[in-house]
């Protein structure tokens, strides 16, 4: 099966696009992020029409994260339990596959706008709770797989300014301890399971000919547990959509699993 996460960057947009990249990419499960409306808006009716159902947690203007899957989506928990958020960041489903169930979160996770910022501060907090959140889901349910958009490039290469953006958001000692201390839950960057192209990010900014440049960044992800590591089959990032007119800024990332 195929699972995907992609930022969308406004889903009222961008929908036409994701129809189409379904229709050429029938992925099993496709995680939303940054869908930027409300659930009464949110296009049940044409993704149900294209094969999908839905597991939504929306918001105006802002945020807003879905789970689109060929199964019906069952147990979902929205948002970090325990933790207040008025923001809408995470969602959490159980899918029934042919080789068994399967956990799926999909996160937003902050930006932090800027190392000693309070939007900085709430980004730390912000990960420690899905942390936590994500250590109990683990232990309920092995075969898990946690994607979406990080704002975190984990390593050097992840960046394609790592020396002049070091210690800059998105590349902050801060910010990579704690994606390490999500694989240090038993999880597995799944992208670096395999040999990957240099130079390969999955956001690019609108500005200064970012995309054309190749001046980007890897921050959407896709963790796997220890129990479907063995499954992992490819895992890559799909440039193909951030040549779109109007496209997101950010590309989908796929994963196949056995």
């Amino acid at each position: 099966m195929k699972i995907a996460t992609w930022n969308v960057n406004s889903l009222a947009v961008r929908l036409p696009q994701v129809l189409d990249w379904l229709a050429a990419q029938p992925v099993d499960v496709l995680c939303l992020q940054e869908l930027k409306l409300s659930d009464d808006k949110f296009p049940l009716v044409e993704l149900e029409a294209a094969g999908y159902h839905s597991a939504v947690l929306g918001q105006k203007t802002y945020n807003g994260v879905a789970i689109l899957s060929r199964t019906p989506p069952r147990e979902v928990v929205r948002n970090i339990v325990g933790f207040a958020d008025e923001q809408s960041r995470v969602i959490s489903a159980t899918l029934d596959t042919p080789a068994g169930e399967l956990r799926v979160v999909n996160g937003y996770f902050v930006n932090g706008q800027e190392p000693g910022s309070e939007k900085f501060a709430y980004k730390m907090r912000w990960q420690d709770a899905l942390r936590e959140q994500v250590r109990a889901e683990l232990s309920a349910h092995p075969r898990l797989v946690l994607l979406g958009d990080f704002n975190v490039a984990p390593e050097d290469r992840d960046s394609y300014d790592p020396e002049g953006l070091r210690e800059t958001i998105h590349h902050t000692t801060q910010e990579r301890d704690q994606f390490k201390a999500l694989l240090e839950l038993g999880l597995h960057d799944a992208y670096r399971l395999f040999e990957q192209p240099e130079k390969s990010y999955s956001w690019w900014d609108y500005r200064m000919l970012g995309f054309q440049k190749n001046r980007g960044l890897r921050i959407d992800h896709i963790l796997v547990s220890e129990a479907l590591k063995a499954r992992v089959q490819s895992c890559n990032i799909d440039r193909a959509p951030r040549k779109n007119k109007q496209p997101s800024d950010h590309a989908p990332v796929v994963v196949e699993l056995a």
